[in-house]
């Protein structure tokens, strides 16, 4: 499909694009919806961070090529804590992270302002390997907790059988899977059994976790996923994206208002949309009301410092960041992650005009 789509782009047609660009420069400061803030930009934009947004990223700076084709974009992954961690050093121009900076790490960032753009949401799917059970396990947030605290060892556990009658559960051992990197995944789920399991869940909340001995860590959503499809018994936490491409299969969550929701881009927009947005544009649409919201929802970010060391990486970073909250929108849903809510996605366009003020 991409191979086709480079063809369209002729000689003539990256001619007359770029012609176009030049003109919506003259007539407009903004980035619009198209993120491009001017014709001809030329330079290297490198970044690190979530896995979560992984593909996107790649998707995205694919695609952002047929509209800036002298922009390299380098998308490292890592993790949400890398990428906060490079950004930081001052290793990267932008970090991606499912999560805002902890108040135990702003002294790293010395003061800077650090900008919020939100660019997708995704549901975290509770994922699992269980010959003979390719759907319809359901699952709610105190099973949840005690399952990844390792206090649930069998897949027949009453607690899980109570939840789904006629089920033939087998006796297998539970295998925990979770994340070895510090992550922004890591963090939403946790939050959501912190939020779902009062009480129950123990472990707290954060991007790194002190996870039963017993349990097996994986790098990357990616990674995680792996140890998943290659382990009978197994269950943990992934991404939706990575858990449709590893082709797992997944429970139903119950949410905040007591229904059982499968994971799905319909039912993360309905949590986000539910979700109070603060004035630095981070929010939460974990455990969000609403009848067919899912409720382990993770929200992703990229950071990047207001002022700028040049006006050429301003430039870039605004053509970028403003392609992915406007035009780049598009490529959301077919490579499962939900586009923003309008209210959100609006008030990020609006901020791309802040980058190196």
């Amino acid at each position: 499909m991409h191979g086709l789509h480079r063809q369209r782009f002729t000689a003539a047609g990256i001619a007359l694009a770029a012609m176009a660009l030049f003109v919506a420069a003259c007539s407009s400061s903004s980035s619009g919806s198209g993120g491009s803030s001017g014709s001809g930009l030329s330079g290297t934009l490198n970044a690190s961070g979530s896995t979560l947004q992984l593909v996107y990223q790649q998707q995205a700076i694919q695609s952002f090529k047929s509209i800036q084709p002298s922009v390299t974009v380098n998308y490292g992954g890592g993790g949400s804590g890398k990428g906060r961690t490079d950004l930081a050093s001052n290793v990267v121009q932008f970090a991606g992270s499912d999560s805002p900076i902890p108040s135990t790490d702003l002294h790293l960032f010395n003061g800077k302002t650090v900008l919020y753009f939100p660019i997708l949401i995704s549901p975290i799917t509770v994922s699992y390997n269980l010959p003979g059970i390719k759907s319809g396990l359901k699952l709610d947030a105190p099973t949840l907790a005690d399952i990844f605290q390792a206090k649930i060892t069998k897949w027949n556990d009453p607690k899980i059988a109570s939840q789904n009658p006629g089920m033939k559960l087998p006796s297998t051992a539970i295998t925990i899977a979770h994340r070895s990197d510090s992550s922004g995944t890591t963090q939403n789920f946790s939050e959501f059994l912190v939020e779902g399991a009062p009480g129950v869940w123990k472990l707290g909340s954060d991007s790194t976790i002190n996870w039963p001995a017993n349990s097996q860590g994986g790098s990357g959503n990616s990674g995680v996923a792996q140890i998943i499809k290659q382990t009978a018994g197994a269950v943990g936490y992934v991404d939706f994206a990575d858990a449709k491409a590893s082709q797992l299969t997944y429970a139903s969550v119950k949410n905040k208002d007591g229904s059982y929701v499968a994971p799905s881009v319909t039912a993360a927009s309905e949590a986000a949309s539910n979700a109070q947005l603060k004035p630095d544009l981070t929010f939460s649409a974990i455990w969000a009301p609403g009848a067919t919201s899912y409720p382990i929802t993770a929200q992703s970010w990229v950071l990047l410092y207001q002022k700028q060391s040049s006006s050429n990486t301003t430039k870039m970073l605004k053509a970028y960041v403003g392609y992915l909250v406007g035009d780049g929108q598009k490529l959301l849903a077919p490579l499962g992650y939900a586009t923003l809510p309008s209210n959100i996605d609006q008030q990020a366009k609006a901020q791309v005009s802040k980058i190196g003020t």
